[in-house]
């Protein structure tokens, strides 16, 4: 039986050119997290209400811009609209960006995210009313919806086979970096008009992931899949880099076995070991009636919907308002507290997704989020200064363990390539809408039940997920083949 192999001995595979493409594929992601919490903080000076948040830099800015309102008198209904079309426009993006990515590949769709990014940005942070904002904010996250199909694709497919679950954790931290960044913006330029500084500054980042996209390769395996197995060894060989491409013998086996991936890419462990031109790509539609692949949609779907449910947007989103009355003077510092530890324990937990296993992770993480789910109903409810606090650090880190990264891993392991796009388009459709609920109903629940007690059905759901995952959801970790992974093959070591 196979071994994942150890940081030392997959760290030789990585290159500078490898590094660059992650770097800037995984902007995708880090849009994703920075749009999703980039109202949280100034929620108070855009809305024009009053606003606690230390403001130093007023006293070296000015606030007056008479092309533009310092400020939009919001009703709640408009501002939670502008918050939440920012997950229908991700829904979409989602749906469209699987089916475009199997047909004209991983990097246009990535490039193309980038025009949203930069247009959705502009478009909020001039925005002289609520309809620009809207439609800024639904532009946005057109982008963040596609990218969050296509880079965890891109990135499996171009990382050591060795090693996919450590790159594959890149996605969630990156989210948890744009988090951690629009929350520290926030936290300093949340009053005049300076909160349409931190709209703008998605857009300059949206700017420089378009320069660095168009020094990017296609991905060798979509290549590979097309039939181009002259173009997938040369994009293979530059991210190998050229000193290495000899010693795999990238190039020979390219043109020797071009419809195998393990042969065109140099390695024994691509995930899939049929003739890529025997396979023809498979659409949303067609994916959930399909015999072999039907399993997979649902698993995935599984997962995502866990991710989103057992209730993390609940802190990431509404954090301030959900702790300003046990902790009135710190809303703002916990908001940032929250975003450092996310960050860190993504970081830290990344590499247990090889050693444990993907399962393995993901049912711990759900685990910790029911009973810290519970703890932190208990804390509110009681007012309990301490114990809430706890609760919330010890919920967001069981986060952080497994359901934070290891779900965007998954559609590029439990089926063939020929699915990917498809898979991962219902599972980000699922998480997409699954992110929705709780940012529209959370708020009202949270009114409606009493301060705290929402968190009990959040427990009730981690319970179900943890009991169906457990069940449904097989291991993937050290699997070549996605046959091997559902048992329609006998593992051949």
């Amino acid at each position: 039986m196979s071994r994942p192999a150890s940081p030392t001995r997959w760290r030789g595979s990585i290159t500078p050119y490898l590094l660059y493409l992650v770097a800037f594929a995984t902007m995708g992601p880090l849009q994703f997290g920075y749009h999703l919490a980039e109202l949280n903080t100034p929620e108070k000076a855009l809305r024009c209400a009053t606003t606690s948040t230390f403001s130093l830099f007023k006293y070296f800015t000015t606030t007056k811009t008479p092309s533009l309102p310092t400020c939009l008198p919001l009703s709640a209904l408009e501002f939670g609209l502008v918050t939440s079309i920012f997950t229908l426009g991700g829904l979409l993006g989602a749906l469209s960006a699987g089916p475009l990515s199997t047909r004209s590949g991983r990097l246009l769709p990535q490039r193309l995210t980038t025009i949203c990014f930069v247009i959705g940005a502009l478009l909020s942070a001039l925005s002289p009313s609520a309809v620009l904002m809207v439609i800024g904010r639904f532009i946005s996250g057109l982008g963040a919806g596609a990218a969050t199909v296509v880079v965890p694709i891109y990135i499996s497919e171009i990382a050591p086979p060795e090693a996919k679950g450590s790159f594959g954790a890149l996605t969630q931290i990156m989210t948890n970096v744009g988090i951690l960044i629009t929350q520290v913006l926030g936290f300093f330029l949340s009053y005049g008009n300076m909160w349409r500084i931190v709209l703008a500054v998605a857009g300059a980042i949206g700017a420089v992931q378009a320069v660095g996209l168009l020094f990017a390769v296609e991905s060798p395996e979509w290549l590979a899949a097309k039939g181009d197995s002259e173009g997938a060894a040369k994009a293979s060989a530059r991210i190998k880099g050229s000193k290495r491409s000899s010693d795999l013998d990238v190039e020979d086996s390219a043109r020797e076995e071009a419809a195998e991936y393990e042969s065109l890419l140099g390695s024994p462990d691509r995930r899939s070991r049929k003739p890529a031109a025997s396979k023809p790509n498979i659409g949303i539609l067609e994916v959930i009636r399909h015999p072999d692949h039907y399993r997979a949609i649902i698993a995935v779907i599984a997962v995502m919907l866990a991710q989103q449910l057992c209730g993390i947007n609940s802190i990431i989103m509404y954090s301030v308002s959900l702790l300003s009355d046990l902790l009135p003077t710190g809303a703002g510092l916990i908001t940032i507290a929250v975003g450092v530890l996310n960050l860190v324990a993504t970081i830290a937990c990344a590499p247990l997704a090889d050693k444990l296993g993907r399962k393995t992770c993901i049912l711990i993480s759900i685990a910790g989020m029911g009973v810290n789910s519970l703890l932190l109903a208990f804390g509110i409810i009681f007012s309990v200064k301490v114990l809430s606090g706890i609760a919330t650090l010890l919920f967001v880190a069981s986060f952080a363990f497994g359901l934070g990264p290891i779900p965007f891993i998954l559609a590029s392991e439990l089926v063939g390539p020929e699915a990917v796009g498809a898979t991962q388009s219902w599972a980000l459709a699922a998480n997409w809408t699954a992110t929705f609920v709780v940012a529209q109903f959370f708020p009202i629940l949270n009114k409606a039940m009493g301060k705290g007690q929402v968190y009990f059905i959040f427990a009730a759901l981690a319970l179900v997920f943890f009991l169906f995952i457990g069940w449904f959801v097989p291991e993937t970790k050290a699997k070549k083949s996605a046959d091997e992974v559902w048992g329609r093959e006998r593992r051949q070591d």
